[in-house]
């Protein structure tokens, strides 16, 4: 039975929770019927999330109610459905006299085969389904060889990518300005999250930073863990909820290097849309065979944030706490998961699509590939993340890494991490002579200290703590190297 009579058209919100410049929504209001706006919780991907208190779910959900708030100061109201895509468009052709649906691109695997299912069914009922490119200045094929081949390597992508962008002007489409053509209902009635089978989760959502200050002293400050230099922009494009459009031309004024970043995004999305294999495989496939050390007592601490090392430890903790990871925590974290522990980087990678509220499979997928090795355009699998100079003594206390990062995250004082550091490594520091001495200046030092002054450590104490900390874990990795490394690979 028919909610409305009235002919209309649906505009289907999935990655792109906004009402401004929104290219779908744009095309749908002019196209001369009311639009009818349409959210659906999708109970395949739902029923897949391994916790009830989903911080992605609940973002989501939160930004849907500003954007049904929104909607209903134009006599409008968001339409939300919880049920399979198919499910969700049958009770919306039963319910709603609906002549065309607007929608925008989606790259994904999953989402390439849903779309394609709802467009037939669609069509079978003479409804034409109208996509168009939002989340991306340049999609798929957009930015290609000369020959027609995507491209592998990033710089060259990069290079054309600019040129197309300075050759073609980017054209924005003000969908806030035509709400007026909205449907105009009463409320329909919005699901709560427990209506959806989920609970409230504690959000730690990064206000959007594009500010001139920060953005211009990206390229100085984007490196810093310990500062926020960041935009936070990650989650808000994961989800739509700010336009690539507005944040190219912003960056294309302001600084080249976060421009980069945003071409980065795309470069891996186009990568997965051109090679959709690698989200089970590497990209390189002469490294399928590599035989990973894979030690599920290991991987647990890594999780956990338990591995001894304070800048792994407090990314993990960061992570787990707040579902956000400074970008360059997370290149030092999944490097010392994969080339430190030697665990397969799909074990990483699955763990940050569990917890990262900015997922999106495109960038963790290739950012995991890029650390271990295997992926386009990587680092070399023999080349370390994690090394000396970067994690020596006088960079560390320029970042303030350990001191502001560590002790919030971690939430223990450096001299735990000594001790714990120290007991972890006891055994070990007893077979060579040079463990044995800095064994004992181990002890001495943390006599020398007290720990219940732990959150009252001098700049001094701090220097002594940092470097022994660094010694302690430095020692253990060239044993490692030199015993099993080395030796193995002497035996290949």
């Amino acid at each position: 039975m028919l909610i409305k009579n009235e002919r209309i058209n649906i505009c289907w919100l999935r990655r792109d929770l906004r009402l401004d410049d929104n290219n779908a929504l744009y095309h749908s209001l002019i196209a001369g019927l009311p639009v009818l706006l349409v959210f659906i919780f999708d109970t395949k991907i739902l029923n897949s999330l391994p916790c009830k208190k989903d911080k992605r779910v609940a973002f989501i959900h939160l930004t849907l109610v500003q954007i049904n708030s929104d909607l209903q100061k134009h006599h409008s109201s968001l339409y939300v459905l919880d049920d399979t895509p198919m499910g969700a468009f049958e009770n919306i052709c039963t319910n709603f006299n609906v002549k065309e649906v607007f929608a925008n691109h989606n790259y994904e695997p999953y989402a390439i085969e849903r779309d394609l299912k709802i467009e037939q069914f669609l069509n079978e009922k003479d409804i034409p389904f109208h996509t168009f490119k939002d989340q991306v200045i340049f999609e798929k094929s957009e930015v290609m060889k000369p020959g027609g081949d995507p491209y592998t390597i990033f710089t060259p992508y990069s290079k054309i990518w600019k040129q197309k962008f300075y050759e073609e002007k980017i054209k924005l489409f003000p969908s806030e300005k035509l709400l007026s053509h909205l449907f105009k209902t009463n409320p329909f009635h919005f699901p709560s999250l427990n209506e959806i089978g989920f609970e409230k989760a504690e959000l730690h959502v990064l206000k959007l930073n594009i500010s001139g200050q920060l953005i211009s002293r990206y390229a100085e400050t984007r490196n810093n863990p310990a500062i926020e230099g960041t935009s936070f922009a990650s989650v808000h494009l994961r989800f739509g909820t700010v336009s690539i459009r507005q944040l190219a031309i912003h960056a294309d004024k302001l600084n080249e290097q976060w421009l980069n970043e945003l071409i980065w995004r795309e470069f891996f999305m186009m990568i997965l849309f051109h090679f959709p294999y690698v989200v089970h495989n590497n990209f390189k496939r002469k490294y399928d065979s590599i035989k990973w050390r894979n030690n599920e007592k290991e991987f647990e601490l890594w999780c956990k944030g338990e591995t001894g090392y304070p800048i792994v430890d407090a990314g993990i903790h960061q992570l787990n706490e707040t579902g956000w990871m400074h970008n360059r925590v997370r290149m030092v974290v999944a490097g010392f998961l994969c080339k430190h522990l030697l665990i397969d980087w799909q074990w990483g990678e699955a763990y940050f699509a569990e917890k990262l509220l900015d997922y999106e499979l495109s960038s963790n997928n290739g950012n995991w590939q890029w650390v271990a090795g295997t992926g386009c355009d990587a680092a070399p699998y023999f080349r370390k993340n994690i090394n000396k100079s970067e994690l020596s003594n006088e960079s560390l206390m320029e970042f303030s890494t350990v001191v502001d990062i560590v002790k919030r995250f971690t939430r223990q004082g450096l001299i735990k991490q000594v001790k714990d550091t120290h007991d972890k490594r006891a055994t070990l520091l007893q077979i060579t002579s040079k463990g044995k001495n800095l064994l004992n200046k181990t002890y001495k030092t943390l006599a020398r200290i007290k720990p219940n002054i732990a959150g009252d450590l001098t700049i001094k104490e701090q220097e002594t703590l940092i470097n022994l900390l660094l010694r302690l874990n430095n020692f253990h990795t060239e044993f490692f190297e030199e015993n099993y490394i080395r030796k193995k690979r002497k035996t290949e």
